[in-house]
């Protein structure tokens, strides 16, 4: 740090903004980083960024401490901290100019998986560094012996794709055309990859124009005294909500099911270890490193962790640093939370943080039952297909398609809604279709997906796009073996199962349980389709809160009405007797059924 910012500091120690320039400075920084959201979402030029929405921005200051982000995907937010600070350890401060964009995917440098790209652009202003810009996004794709990196059959990091670490690929505000080449030259999809580099570099300038606008204004002194105030604000509120929570320890648990080697689960054990207003998770007795690619490197584990209990701690308080500081992570070295090079990580953002979400929310629900949440379908269910049209041309599409969230102790779940680690949305199909050469045949409602309970589960959905060329399909998804757990006596939603449908009708279920009881790996690396053939994705409900036998027996006839649920499944689960002609509740049988 130079000498002017160390004044600075010395300053801000002793000295408060009013609480008018504070609230003003505080919805500056916010729109600082929704600027930055919304230049990069308009700009760019690849379909998972400008409709698909997998990216995230953020602000950080003088010391590289949070400052503000955008409602983006929660598993980029805390994990760009760590790729903040490898940049800047990297190259040091007095290394770093104005105009220079600086790139970053390595897995274990602060980075998640390899398609998740970092840019970085320090903030100046009269030659005081105000803090840093900061751009993530998930680029369609960067090589890898799979389409979009979903090499599930590799074992070594090196088959996932190209993996950066710290380069300025702007230096001083000119572009690196070297650096830019070998980015062409590693992809499928080069016509994306040009735009959506131009596209980071413009949200990145916004930011610095927003934050460099409010120093002209209020002055350096006050912006970085606001901005040590505002941490210190959040970390008051976070505080507060963790010491309502009776001190003790709590634990939870989850698991993937299969690496796609492993022939039995992988385990995430966790501890909440509440003492006053701080807590530690501590994931001590989790899996260690597996064969597979769904090993999590050390940043990603921290910003599921952190996203996690912010649901539940104070999700309303200023996004900053100050969430982060009363909470301490331990992650065992040699777990597969906490991955190291060589060990591959595709999977670590989509399907490994949301059993972490899952397993953090169980020990949540013993430590804060009033809050009590059923686990959501705790997977992205991402895909990614090649395809190759009739013409010969070569193209990438991926897609999310959603399950349910767990149901709470005062409403049903969410239907189809992405899982907390992504504020992401599903390809329109309209878009899709444009694109590429495939149709989307289906993305409905999925009966009896959802966990029963008191309150049910969110449902899952039924999800078809059929190939009018040829492809090759590589998913990561789990939940296949069983569906998400339920709290408080809510019971599990059903299992995911991924089918390919031939042109002939046929069915074969590709990943999941088939109707005799046989297991295939969910995992799939450059599975092919050809022409007319269809993948049709079955994803889960929500979990379920409390008896399913206590729910209203109304409620229950509502969700067959809706073919939410089925008539059987009214019967068998929540022993409501429903006429199937009248469609009306047999009261005396209900009561008999209901009777313990």
């Amino acid at each position: 740090m130079d000498k002017k910012v160390q004044i600075d500091a010395s300053v801000i120690e002793q000295t408060k903004v009013d609480p008018v320039t504070f609230e003003v400075l505080r919805s500056i920084f916010e729109y600082a980083a929704e600027r930055m959201a919304t230049v990069l979402q308009r700009s760019s030029f690849s379909p998972i960024l400008a409709d698909m929405v997998d990216f995230s921005n953020a602000i950080y200051d003088y010391d590289c401490q949070l400052l503000a982000q955008a409602a983006n995907c929660p598993i980029h937010l805390a994990a760009m901290k760590f790729s903040a600070e490898a940049i800047i350890a990297k190259f040091g401060i007095e290394n770093i100019h104005p105009g220079d964009v600086i790139l970053l995917n390595d897995p274990y440098m602060g980075g998640t998986h390899i398609n998740d790209m970092t840019f970085l652009t320090p903030i100046y202003f009269e030659g005081d560094l105000l803090g840093y810009a900061v751009s993530r996004g998930h680029w369609m794709d960067l090589g890898g012996g799979a389409a979009g990196g979903q090499a599930f059959t590799g074992t070594h990091i090196a088959g996932e794709g190209l993996r950066l670490p710290p380069i300025k690929v702007y230096e001083r505000g000119q572009p690196r055309q070297d650096i830019i080449d070998i980015l062409l030259n590693n992809t499928r999809t080069p016509h994306f990859v040009k735009g959506d580099l131009q596209a980071h570099v413009g949200c990145l300038k916004a930011g610095e124009q927003e934050m460099q606008r409010a120093a002209a204004r209020y002055g350096v002194t006050t912006l970085k005294t606001a901005m040590k105030q505002l941490q210190g604000y959040t970390e008051r509120i976070v505080r507060k909500s963790i010491s309502e929570i009776p001190d003790g320890i709590y634990e939870g648990e989850d698991y993937a099911d299969t690496d796609g080697f492993s022939e039995t689960p992988i385990w995430i054990k966790v501890k909440l270890i509440v003492e006053g207003s701080e807590i530690t998770v501590d994931f001590s007795g989790t899996d260690s490193i597996v064969k597979g690619a769904i090993n999590s490197p050390y940043a990603n584990t921290a910003s599921a962790t952190l996203y996690s209990l912010q649901f539940f701690l104070a999700p309303h308080a200023p996004q900053n640093q100050g969430m982060f500081n009363p909470i301490k992570i331990r992650i065992p070295e040699g777990s597969w939370l906490n991955a190291r090079w060589p060990a591959p990580t595709i999977g670590c953002t989509t399907l490994t943080s949301a059993k972490i979400t899952s397993a953090i929310w169980q020990a949540l629900a013993k430590a804060c039952p009033d809050k009590a949440t059923g686990s959501t379908s705790a997977d992205c269910n991402w895909f990614v297909s090649s395809v190759v049209d009739p013409q010969g041309v070569s193209d990438v599409f991926s897609d999310l398609p959603a399950g349910g969230w767990g149901a709470t102790p005062f409403n049903d779940g969410m239907n189809v809604t992405e899982d907390p680690l992504g504020n992401c949305m599903n390809m329109p199909a309209e878009t899709a279709e444009l694109l590429f050469p495939i149709a989307y045949e289906a993305f409905e409602l999925r009966k009896d997906s959802a966990g029963p309970g008191k309150h049910r589960g969110g449902l899952g959905a039924v999800f078809k796009v059929r190939y009018l060329a040829e492809g090759q399909l590589s998913m990561e998804t789990a939940r296949t073996l069983e569906g998400s757990p339920g709290v408080a006596g809510g019971q599990h939603s059903a299992v995911q199962r991924q089918i390919k449908i031939f042109e002939d009708g046929r069915r074969q279920v590709i990943g999941g349980l088939d109707e005799q009881g046989q297991w295939k790996s969910p995992l799939l690396c450059a599975y092919p389709f050809s022409y007319g053939e269809t993948f049709m994705f079955e994803s889960t409900g929500g979990g379920g809160y409390g008896n399913p036998r206590e729910r209203d027996a109304k409620q229950v006839l509502e969700d067959v009405l809706d073919e939410y649920i089925s008539l059987e499944a009214a019967a068998r689960i929540y022993g409501v007797i429903i006429d199937p002609a009248t469609f009306q509740i047999d009261e005396a049988a209900t009561r008999k059924a209901r009777t313990p």
